[in-house]
Formats: structure tokens, sequence, C-alpha cells
């Protein structure tokens, strides 16, 4: 993983082993939301170098990104660059019955608010899991044996237990999220790459 020592630092004077999901989740989302948006920016742009950097997104034909919203890693440079390079490039749709389908992205593409907030596309274009090569998860805290703590709904998860084995799943995350531990239980999917600032 391209996670570094120094990084693995427990924040905000937190030990995770001994805290609820539903806890850790608070404090997280509170920094997420509180960090300076130059922070955030500058942040983003060197976890994105790093992502066009790796050998499997640099192969990758078909790209899932998350659209990124309230605070977490931005997204919208990679997917604009991504759609320059010639990337088919997907964003989730949520449904109602908690589950995520792939919509492909043109240059054009308009988006809309969906659920929760999350911007998507305002018309579907619906796209196959099996051809997807890369799927760039969102996450509100990560830690090095690949565990995700999301937001609690259980979207992406139901989500990656579809994709193909092939299909790799790749974590954005500033070097706050990244902690030492990170409660998992039968039903979370690990990643198999996460990367950070």
């Amino acid at each position: 993983m391209n996670l570094k020592k120094k990084r693995m630092s427990i924040t905000m004077n937190m030990r995770p082993e001994g805290l609820t999901k539903k806890q850790i989740r608070g404090k997280i989302l509170l920094k997420l939301k509180t960090q300076e948006e130059p922070d955030r920016k500058r942040k983003s742009k060197i976890i994105k170098r790093k992502l066009f950097k790796e050998k499997v997104f640099k192969k990758a034909k078909r790209v899932m990104f998350y659209v990124s919203f309230d605070g977490e890693v931005d997204t919208k440079e990679m997917i604009k660059e991504s759609i320059k390079l010639g990337k088919i490039v997907a964003v989730p749709a949520c449904r109602k019955n908690r589950l995520i389908r792939p919509c492909k992205l043109g240059k054009c593409a308009k988006l809309r608010k969906g659920l929760y907030g999350i911007y998507e596309p305002a018309i579907k274009k619906f796209m196959n899991l099996k051809y997807l090569d890369l799927v760039i998860v969102p996450g509100v805290a990560f830690d090095k044996e690949g565990n995700r703590l999301g937001r609690g709904k259980g979207y992406y998860d139901r989500f990656l237990k579809k994709i193909p084995k092939k299909t790799v799943s790749l974590g954005l995350a500033f070097d706050f999220q990244i902690l030492p531990f990170v409660p998992a239980t039968p039903t979370d999917v690990k990643l198999q790459k996460i990367l950070s600032n």
C-alpha cells in the first residue's frame, strides 16, 4: 500500500481501537468539513498526481470515480483530465434500495443532485460492471489493511461485492483519514489500495 509510516499516526488524539464506527465517523467527518479549502485543494492535487502515476490507472480504459462532496478528496479535476486522456469515465448513481449503478459521464454531461445531495448525471447511461477496470472509492476513514469506513449506508460495500475480481478498488484519503485501525465486520469490503497526500 502507498501509506507512509509517518501518516499512520493517530489524528485528533484519537484511539480508534476504543471507538465505535459511529464515533470515528463523527470525528473524521468534522475534520473533513472544517479543513481549510486551500489545504483541501492542495492535498487533492498531490493525491491526483499520485493516482495518475499509478500503473493500474494508466492501464485502465474504464474508470469509475465518485463525485466529491462534503470536504472529500476533490475528484472533479481528476474526472475532467481522465476524460481528456480518452478514458471512459463513470460516476455512481445511488438508488433508494441502497444500490449504486455506474453511469457513463461524457465531456458535456450535466450533473444534478441525487440522493443525499450527491451529484450524479442528469441523464443516466448505465455501464455494465464487468467492463470497469478501476473503481475509485470514497471513504471516511481507512487503515493499512485496506479496511474502509464509509458513511454508514453500506452502498459501496454492496457495490464492491458485485464488481469482477479483476477490477481494482482504490481509495483516496487525506492523511488524517488514515488510521492504524478501522473496525470492520464481515459485510465490509477491503480495498486493494489506498492513496493519500
